[in-house]
């Protein structure tokens, strides 16, 4: 396997930048996770690692050499596409000998790749199948023993599972993490789906038009966003966001205010919080607890219950006019319009400079 660094890469098509200057480090035998909105840039900071994209700046290292003007077959990758790209003529072990066979490996060597991936991917007794006599996950198996059978640096995968149904995402999902684990290979993987961005990382990348918002393991991005758009993309239902006044600095801490909020003290991380401005305090609805009675540090009305049997997801609007929703950890049932208190433990909340 072997350690992929990034170091300003950038890439334009004609007057548009798409990746303005990106530097990432990926560590041998690591999982990293590219994950942002469509059109963040990511597929393109994958091709341009696969070398199906020319790079216009800086440089990309493979085990320690630069391959900026390298061909994809002398990168030492395998890649894995959104499209299976398998061919309905061949059998699975001809489609997954494929690429050796145009390599010119000998039979026997080549059997006995294509034999072990089928066993790492317990595909054995589909060998002698065709592609149409396969299902979503299965051929989606046969593409990534494809690139098991090249023994490569680097696997790339470009959101894979994105053309399976649920049930068969959760499945592939920990097939996936499997592989990683049995191979302790190096993986790259671009999704904007952000469970398989948190399921399967060992750290994730969060990409912004072309730009890095924030690199770290997943549950670090989860507790410490470094901005609001990370805050925002990362955790489902989303962060609420609600625009504060900021009453004093006390210290690491900053006293706040909000028409529905009784005033509290929330670390401000030494972002650009000032007092008697305005700041976005951001709390989780897993964090929102109901409070009976008049009490609570959030007051508003309920505007819609979601009982999904494992918890409530109410939607709640504030005083004055504002939603936030608040994803309760037990099946209840709020009524449409009643009041509603709700606490959180203030250490759980985040504050950022307003944009």
């Amino acid at each position: 396997m072997a350690d992929v660094k990034l170091r300003g890469l950038r890439k334009s098509f004609g007057a548009v930048d798409v990746i303005k200057g990106v530097d990432i480090d990926i560590a041998d035998g690591e999982f990293v996770v590219f994950v942002g909105p469509s059109g963040c840039g990511k597929s393109t900071l994958l091709r341009m690692i696969a070398g199906l994209e020319d790079i216009t700046g800086g440089t990309l290292e493979i085990d320690g050499v630069v391959v900026n003007d390298k061909q994809p077959k002398d990168r030492g990758i395998a890649m894995v596409f959104q499209s299976y790209a398998i061919f309905p003529h061949m059998t699975v072990r001809e489609n997954v000998a494929f690429g050796l066979t145009i390599n010119g490996l000998a039979k026997a060597e080549k059997d006995a790749k294509v034999a072990e991936a089928a066993r790492i991917l317990q595909m054995e007794h589909l060998l002698d199948r065709r592609p149409s006599q396969l299902s979503g996950g299965q051929r989606q198996r046969v593409a990534i023993g494809r690139a098991i059978v090249r023994d490569p640096k680097v696997f790339l995968f470009d959101e894979p599972l994105s053309n399976l149904d649920a049930a068969l995402r959760m499945d592939m999902r920990m097939e996936i993490g499997k592989l990683h684990q049995s191979l302790d290979a190096t993986m790259v993987y671009v999704t904007h789906d952000q469970v398989e961005a948190m399921t399967l990382a060992d750290k994730i990348v969060v990409l912004r038009d072309g730009l890095v918002m924030q690199i770290g393991a997943p549950m670090e991005l989860y507790h410490n966003p470094a901005n609001l758009f990370v805050a925002g993309f990362l955790g489902a239902p989303s962060m609420n966001f609600i625009t504060v006044d900021v009453q004093a600095i006390e210290g690491d801490l900053a006293r706040v205010s909000h028409p529905a909020l009784e005033p509290i003290a929330v670390a401000h991380k030494g972002r650009d919080i000032r007092a008697g401005g305005k700041a976005v305090l951001g709390v989780r609805p897993q964090y929102l607890a109901p409070v009976e009675g008049p009490a609570g540090m959030l007051h508003g009305t309920v505007a819609l219950t979601e009982r999904l049997g494992s918890e409530t997801v109410v939607d709640v609007t504030l005083r004055d006019g504002s939603k936030i929703i608040a994803a309760i950890g037990e099946d209840r049932v709020y009524p449409t319009g009643a009041g509603i208190g709700l606490r959180f433990d203030p250490a759980q909340a985040h504050l950022f400079a307003v944009d």
